[in-house]
């Protein structure tokens, strides 16, 4: 997906939201708890554990955990884990191809685009899940 923050990243929060508690909790409880097709659930908490986010237990008394402090993981970390990669646009790719600049040479647009990149990237790495989680949320339009 060209999105910023995709599906996965979306369903990885809301798992988090449920496990923030430190306590272990089956899948299919996870998948109710939070809205997200057990499937997902399964694919998620596999990308979470190889990223050292949670702990999986496999058998009978399975279940999985959260392994770390919300406080000390970023947005931006989650993302990586999640995506593989924070994008703006298809252009910020260190192996995108861009047949205008081969023309052309420089790009103004890649470069301002970039400049935004990097604004992004800082804000997803100063802010981390336990704010996204339970931070309180400021309202754009607040009634006077």
């Amino acid at each position: 997906s060209d999105l910023l923050m995709n599906r996965k990243s979306d369903y990885a929060l809301r798992i988090l939201r449920s496990l923030q508690d430190g306590k272990v909790r089956i899948a299919p409880v996870l998948a109710a708890d939070e809205q997200i097709p057990l499937a997902f659930v399964y694919k998620i908490l596999k990308q979470l554990s190889k990223a050292g986010i949670v702990g999986l237990e496999r058998g009978p008394k399975g279940g999985c955990c959260l392994l770390v402090d919300l406080k000390e993981v970023s947005l931006y970390d989650l993302i990586i884990a999640m995506e593989e990669a924070v994008h703006v646009t298809g252009c910020m790719r260190s192996d995108y191809d861009c047949e205008w600049q081969r023309v052309h040479g420089l790009c103004r647009i890649h470069g301002n685009l970039r400049a935004i990149q990097r604004e992004i990237e800082e804000k997803l790495r100063a802010t981390s899940l336990m704010t996204i989680i339970n931070g309180s949320y400021i309202h754009q339009c607040e009634e006077v």
